[in-house]
């Protein structure tokens, strides 16, 4: 007789009594039972299997005391679930090992399922290689319970899908990858579901998802993702979704098929299923961050399908993760037709928009960064606007003042995106966008006021706008990230929008002001003006190094001048795209009567035209039509220009000849 008092409040002194009197039991499954446990760890030789009859609790060797059954001296022990159907032919030991089967499968998914504190070394130990080795057992519902069983105990934190790294990698240990894999091609639908759950969890390790993929088990998920049954579908999509966070695996789940997978379950299960159409969109998200994937997710009708998604479902993590598959797609720019292809897909941007406003943060930060990428398009950036784009993400931004990082990054970037547009930009203003925005350029990260930054300097083009910076106190903000920011790339832009403010043209809208009164509050100009001025400079004077820069004003030869130009470039300045009108402001901007002024122009142009920035080329052809060369060598010739605003010009008309050079080749 064998009996199972798991996860009981049993005695130590009963289980004692049950052992010595009763003649018929010879084995207790014992496990997790607070009680025995602090007395068999205090003295483990108490319940040690005595006279045939078997204990099974945290704290005995559970693999060994059941080998003990078998008569056999070369038993291997971690097989015995496997194999004792070769070794036995005893009828109650047969009829034990199929009650330990079923006990031990059963017990130990509750004790996964509650996942109880202290019980770690039993997991890594024993608990692991139990249920890989009762996964090899011949009775499906055994097989089951063993692969849920490892699909739970691995998950330590399920509201955040916490995966143990220790736990994941004592499967992988015991050869629990080959195992899942083979559960996996089972031709029973719920061992398939469970072993492809068991995978999925697994796979949140990378050391796992790479053993995983090194088995072939991106080919086998991808044909379980085409499964009728919606269980194993969905399983499998979670699979896909977590080995898709690997880079090296995009491209195998491509070649797999994975792809066409995914896409045709959205349509497969269009509503009612939540979970496999959160996992499709996760996983089709993971592969559109990469170029040639993106690709592939729209030949294979994934615009259609996510859009769908984002227009009709309404459930937040589906809403979610389709948003951040079409920020994905729309991520790569110029490389592939994905930004306008979104863009021209009925419904999308109108159903981005209104996911900004969407009660779950998750789903308003992916809205926004779609809409940021989707910007970048020019018919696109006009559509957002139409379709309430400004009024939605200004509220946002308003409203992100207590929000997570990424949602304020993503608020900012995506009036960024909008504000390139002077229409746009003008309507930013009008709507009140111009306080969140300086709000945001004080956050403590970068990214943030990276992005704010950006937006400011775009608004500030325009006089109007301008006028309401100063007046909402985005001076001190401007000046504090210009002269203190860690990104050199929020440090230009605040320079830039700086410039833009006091070079000039906001003064006549200062004399009438920017409310709808028409009155201007008291703010005191000159003072801001001094202080913008001197930050600016601070900011230009950044980039000098007095040593290479003497050296190039008393020579003529090119290396001096590619030595200012290392010690001057912003990197990341090549990625900005100047319109006509801005650069013909920063043209204007050289003859301005501020030396500063001027020099901060030269020091943009030269930015905006280092040959290899992605923009160059466009930017020399703009300062071709505006005819700067003339006044780029009048300030390099200037006796009243800084020695940073010579240099530059220098350099900016040397950056032109290059341009010509190029492009009559």
């Amino acid at each position: 007789m064998a009996v199972d008092l798991s996860r009981t409040d049993v005695s130590p002194s009963a289980v004692s009594r049950l052992l010595s009197l009763s003649k018929s039991v010879r084995v207790i499954c014992a496990l997790n039972c607070s009680a025995l446990e602090m007395e068999g760890n205090h003295s483990p030789w108490t319940f040690c299997s005595k006279k045939g009859k078997l204990v099974l609790a945290f704290f005995t060797d559970v693999f060994k005391g059941i080998a003990s059954l078998f008569s056999l001296s070369d038993i291997k022990e971690k097989d015995v679930f496997g194999e004792w159907r070769r070794w036995e032919k005893d009828r109650v030991v047969s009829d034990v090992m199929c009650w330990l089967e079923w006990t031990l499968s059963q017990s130990l998914l509750r004790i996964a399922e509650t996942n109880p504190l202290g019980i770690d070394e039993f997991w890594l130990n024993q608990g692991a290689a139990l249920l890989l080795s009762l996964g090899k057992s011949s009775q499906e519902e055994v097989q089951e319970r063993a692969a849920t069983g490892l699909a739970t105990f691995v998950v330590i934190d399920d509201e955040n899908a916490t995966v143990d790294p220790a736990r994941a990698e004592a499967v992988m240990k015991n050869d629990g990858v080959p195992l899942l894999l083979d559960l996996a091609r089972s031709g029973r639908e719920g061992v398939q579901s469970e072993a492809a759950k068991a995978i999925a969890n697994l796979s949140v390790n990378s050391k796992v998802a790479k053993a995983v993929a090194a088995e072939g088990g991106i080919v086998i998920l991808a044909e379980l993702a085409r499964s009728m049954n919606k269980l194993v579908a969905e399983e499998a999509a979670g699979g896909l979704w977590n080995l898709s966070v690997g880079e090296e695996h995009k491209a195998a789940i491509a070649a797999a098929g994975g792809i066409k997978a995914l896409v045709d379950l959205i349509f497969k299960w269009p509503s009612g299923t939540d979970g496999v159409l959160e996992r499709a969109a996760g996983a089709l998200a993971n592969l559109a961050a990469d170029d040639k994937c993106s690709m592939e997710v729209a030949l294979a009708g994934g615009v259609h399908a996510l859009v769908t998604l984002a227009r009709s479902c309404k459930v937040d993590g589906v809403q979610e993760q389709a948003a951040r598959a079409l920020a994905n797609l729309a991520a790569h720019g110029d490389s592939n037709g994905n930004n306008a292809a979104v863009g021209q897909e009925a419904g999308a941007l109108e159903a981005l928009v209104q996911l900004t406003c969407s009660p779950n943060e998750g789903v308003r930060q992916e809205a926004a960064g779609a809409l940021w990428n989707l910007s970048f398009d020019d018919r696109n950036r006009e559509a957002i606007a139409a379709g309430g784009g400004v009024e939605a993400l200004v509220a946002l931004a308003q409203a992100s003042s207590n929000a997570s990082l990424g949602l304020q990054e993503r608020a900012a970037g995506a009036l960024w995106g909008l504000s390139v547009s002077e229409a746009n930009s003008i309507a930013i203003g009008r709507e009140g966008g111009v306080a969140p925005l300086i709000a945001l350029a004080r956050s403590d990260s970068e990214d943030v006021h990276e992005t704010a930054a950006g937006a400011l300097w775009n608004l500030a083009f325009n006089s109007g706008n301008a006028l309401r910076i100063v007046e909402e106190g985005g001076v001190p903000a401007l000046v504090h990230l210009c002269s203190s920011s860690g990104s050199k790339m929020a440090r230009f832009m605040a320079a830039l929008a700086l410039a833009y403010m006091f070079d000039g043209r906001m003064d006549e809208v200062a004399l009438i002001g920017s409310s709808s009164e028409g009155t201007s509050k008291g703010i005191n100009f000159d003072g801001a003006r001094r202080m913008a001025l001197k930050h600016i400079d601070a900011f230009i004077l950044s980039f000098s190094d007095p040593q290479i820069f003497f050296a190039a004003v008393a020579s003529s030869a090119p290396a001096p001048l590619a030595q200012v130009v290392e010690a001057a470039r912003i990197q990341e300045a090549g990625h900005l795209r100047c319109s006509g009108a801005e650069i013909g402001r920063f043209v204007i901007m050289l003859k301005n009567s501020s030396s500063i002024l001027r020099a901060c122009a030269a020091f943009a142009l030269l930015q905006f035209t280092i040959p290899g920035g992605r923009h160059a080329m466009h930017h020399a052809g703009l300062l071709r039509d505006t005819g700067a060369a003339r006044v780029l060598r009048g300030t390099a010739a200037s006796a009243t220009a800084t020695i940073e605003a010579k240099l530059f010009a220098r350099i900016v008309l040397r950056n032109l000849e290059h341009h010509q050079l190029e492009a009559s080749v």
